[in-house]
């Protein structure tokens, strides 16, 4: 960002949220919002506490193998939807249904069928998260150079060894969905833990926001933002790395 000929960084503007929020805190405008200062002291307090690392245990697992299923079943659906033509038929619609769709509302039906505990919850990640990773794939797939295809063949390739080459063509956009799954994911474990089975954040949210410890409550907010935030970044780095295929499809 550039600001009268000087160049910023993006952390800038997370400065100046934190002055806002800090300065709504201090007038006690909203009863809601302590000073952000008081959240950067109650952080000590949350991550020290043995109730958070059992959380985070619990949390951390439900969120990976969510993720992981995701992950997997998202770039298969989206390899079948981007080769297969009456399949993306088929199923593009759902799929972008069920990325539009309030996922929250479905997820008592998952208990239902799960039960309350962290199947369920590992059942939301995956609601969440697998269907732009689809969709993402998808693009990918779709905007493999046709020429590379037709030299592959020309030598003689087998058919996986053909899908390898497309699925390593498609990498950046296979990627770029993970990225938005992961972030997404984070959502559907919080979500899942308090709708569905207080266990995990959700007990903790639930614990502070019963007793009014607010400062507690938006401490751990803070760190689940800084999670799902640093994933983003660790997969946003190895998409920059992996640009180099794209120019295979061009």
């Amino acid at each position: 960002m550039t600001l009268y000929g000087y160049r910023i960084p993006s952390m800038a503007a997370l400065l100046v949220w934190a002055v806002i929020w800090e300065i709504i805190g201090r007038f006690e405008l909203v009863m809601l919002f302590p000073p952000f200062t008081k959240v950067l002291a109650a952080l000590g307090d949350v991550i020290s506490t043995p109730s958070f690392a059992a959380a985070a245990r619990i949390t951390m697992f439900s969120y990976l193998a969510g993720l992981a299923i995701a992950v997997v079943f998202g770039i298969a659906l989206g390899m079948l939807m981007g080769l297969v033509k009456p399949a993306d038929r088929l199923l593009n619609m759902w799929v972008n249904i069920f990325l539009s769709a309030p996922l929250s509302a479905l997820v008592p039906v998952i208990m239902i069928l799960l039960g309350m505990g962290t199947p369920t919850v590992i059942a939301t990640v995956f609601m969440f998260a697998v269907w732009i990773i689809a969709l993402d794939t998808r693009a990918g797939v779709q905007h493999v150079s046709p020429s590379l295809m037709e030299m592959s063949q020309s030598f003689g390739a087998s058919r996986f060894k053909r899908l390898n080459m497309i699925l390593l063509a498609a990498l950046p956009e296979i990627l770029a969905g993970v990225r938005l799954g992961v972030i997404r994911g984070v959502k559907g474990v919080v979500i899942g833990q308090l709708l569905v089975s207080i266990i995990g954040v959700g007990a903790l949210f639930n614990l502070y926001s019963q007793n009014f410890l607010m400062a507690h409550f938006w401490a751990l907010i803070l760190i689940l933002f800084a999670f799902a935030l640093s994933l983003a970044a660790l997969v946003g780095r190895l998409e920059t790395r992996v640009e180099y295929y794209a120019g295979s499809r061009g």
